[in-house]
């Protein structure tokens, strides 16, 4: 009689700089996503501080460094503050999809955009067509790309102005990730518009949390992520509200 579950084996990588504090390595714990039970598996994991990526689970295990913290919003208790209001009602016009994963040009041509404008030079500008489908298309687990478009004329489709690969999860909506239109003078703050719509998604869904992935302090590019209260990290004793400006 075979056990209906069978613990996942784990691996780790090989010390890589780090992506987010200058002068550090990184190393990573990961395991694979496969068979009947890959999303009960990404669940649970995800419960636990990992991420996914395609058929990947993973999260940081660096030896001298803990500074990557998985967070996680409270979907109940947001209140937006006057700027979320503000962005909210600038954005309204905009027309949202939920399709499902499979990649379009126009994606990747947004995304392209994207990453030359605000991550130049970073882990995914070499990225091509077929990686960013492998990106998108190979998933395990209940997967949607979340589209925001300008409004349209007629049936024609309006421009893509931003995209995010989402994950379900049993407990809440996890940000992937996330592109739009870089440039502020035409749609300025997509990026927190794209983390408001989720919010508001889960709390229509009955999900208590949306996932954001990683904070680090110190790091400019990760602090947007702590404007969403409450926000919750995890430490070794579970998961804690906390507001790093109190």
């Amino acid at each position: 009689m075979s056990a209906p579950f069978r613990f996942p084996r784990f691996f780790v990588t090989s010390p890589a700089p780090c992506p987010y504090l200058p002068g550090r390595t990184e190393r990573k714990v990961f395991t694979e996503l496969s068979g009947p039970h890959a999303a009960e598996l990404n669940d649970a994991l995800g419960r636990i501080g990992f991420r996914r990526s395609q058929s990947v689970a993973y999260r940081p295990s660096c030896t001298d460094c803990q500074a990557c913290v998985s967070v996680r919003i409270v979907v109940e208790d947001f209140r937006p503050n006057a700027t979320q209001r503000k962005l909210l009602k600038r954005h309204a016009d905009l027309d949202v999809s939920v399709c499902r994963p499979w990649s379009t040009a126009e994606q990747f041509t947004l995304l392209r955009r994207y990453l030359a404008a605000r991550h130049p030079g970073g882990g995914m500008a070499d990225m091509d067509a077929m990686d960013y489908a492998d990106m998108v298309e190979q998933t395990p687990v209940d997967t949607h790309v979340i589209e925001y478009r300008e409004p349209g004329e007629g049936d024609r489709p309006g421009r893509l102005v931003g995209a995010c690969l989402t994950d379900r999860q049993v407990d809440g909506l996890s940000m992937i990730y996330s592109f739009y239109e870089p440039d502020v003078a035409v749609r300025p703050g997509m990026g927190n518009l794209i983390i408001l719509d989720h919010i508001t998604r889960a709390l229509q869904a009955g999900l208590p949390y949306v996932y954001l992935g990683y904070w680090v302090a110190g790091s400019r590019s990760m602090q947007y992520k702590t404007r969403f209260q409450p926000i919750e990290r995890l430490l070794p004793g579970g998961w804690r509200r906390f507001d790093p400006d109190a």
